[in-house]
């Protein structure tokens, strides 16, 4: 079992600063959860008072069903892998994956079989005699991870592991621990700051700004139903597009955005909770690959026109970079048949992919998650 659950969990330094406010939340036995967000939201606080290595200002921490607030570390029964290695360069690379059951005095026949297998699942059964010096970047992480999977433990704690390495070997990296994590049915609790990381690894996504929780859900609602400005426009490469205007109904849905109208079809009978925004400001959120280059002979969804101000070429598909009135909008499109820069574009969108959401408050107004 490595069931986590915390109930109203607090971080408020003595300096007044609140790291973390009220984490609610559980984590199932054997699920990969991801604690997301910019720096300085408060995840890697809320992991490190998981791990015991932070105080609990209030609130209540269990694991599998027992209160450990005031446990010690050692006594938790998780494992952390950190952002540096932490590797015992004198030590060879079994030394290292051995010394925490070494410390545990578990017998020797025990540890020799525990770290030969770990060393086999991770590809490291040829550096054993190795010191991490000689070791790469993911050969050295690969080893950290190793000396947590020898232990056993009921919990994974992973504080953005891979920020140390390249683009390339991150990517491999995060294959191997979603492929770890399935073989082992372990519980992890992931550390990342980077959303693409966390779209492709957590079963659960918590998404943190401020030391506030924003949202809990799995990967793809997070994208299609965004509970609020920030998540929205925290995930997604390009950004989700934000326009903001003055919503009205004139025989059917328009956002006024000082001198340009953008028609909005049906949206305010597909979407009723709108009804009370009529008249005042609102935010239209539009992602990249639902904006399309149409012309007059489209018939379905609606259209407007903006100035392309730049291409990228990025080999399958292109961001097309437009201006519309005081907004700029980025549109994700297939490379081939593209207008040259400088001139005005068509555009087409469905209102079944709009996002809405309040201009000041900035939760969604509409269904959600």
């Amino acid at each position: 079992m490595g069931e986590v659950r915390l109930e109203q969990v607090r971080k408020v330094y003595a300096n007044g600063q609140v790291a973390v406010a009220g984490a609610d939340f559980q984590v199932a036995d054997g699920e990969l959860l991801v604690l997301v967000g910019p720096s300085g939201c408060g995840k890697s606080t809320l992991l490190r008072m998981i791990a015991g290595l932070e105080s609990i200002t209030s609130g209540t921490l269990w694991i599998d069903g027992q209160v450990v607030n005031e446990r010690s570390p050692k006594d938790r029964d998780i494992a952390m892998v950190f952002q540096s290695y932490a590797l015992y360069p004198h030590m060879t690379v079994a030394e290292n994956l051995a010394f925490g059951l070494k410390l545990r005095r578990q017998p020797a026949s025990d540890i020799e079989r525990r770290v030969r297998d770990v060393a086999g699942k991770l590809g490291l059964s040829e550096m054993l005699e190795r010191r991490p010096r000689v070791l790469s970047g993911g050969q050295r992480q690969r080893v950290a991870l190793g000396r947590a999977i020898v232990r056993d433990p009921r919990v994974f704690l992973l504080d953005e592991p891979l920020s140390n390495l390249d683009a390339k070997l991150r990517l491999s990296m995060r294959t191997e621990i979603a492929k770890l994590q399935r073989t082992l049915r372990a519980t992890m609790i992931y550390v990342t700051h980077d959303q693409i990381e966390a779209m492709t690894l957590g079963q659960r996504i918590v998404v943190l700004d401020g030391g506030v929780i924003q949202q809990i859900d799995t990967p793809m609602r997070l994208y299609e139903l965004p509970a609020n400005l920030f998540v929205a426009g925290f995930f997604g490469s390009p950004a989700m597009n934000f326009l903001r205007g003055t919503l009205l109904d004139e025989g059917g849905a328009r956002l006024v955005c000082q001198d340009r109208a953008l028609a909005l079809g049906d949206l305010l009978h597909a979407n009723p909770q709108l009804a009370e925004r009529v008249g005042k400001e609102i935010v239209i959120g539009l992602r990249p690959e639902d904006i399309r280059i149409g012309d007059a002979r489209d018939t379905g969804g609606s259209q407007f026109a903006a100035r392309l101000e730049y291409i990228e070429p990025v080999g399958n598909e292109a961001f097309l970079n437009l201006r519309f009135g005081p907004h700029e909008i980025v549109s994700r499109v297939p490379p081939t048949g593209l207008p040259p820069a400088g001139t005005e574009v068509r555009l087409r969108f469905l209102t079944s992919k709009l996002h809405c959401f309040h201009p000041e408050l900035g939760h969604r107004l509409g269904p959600t998650a």
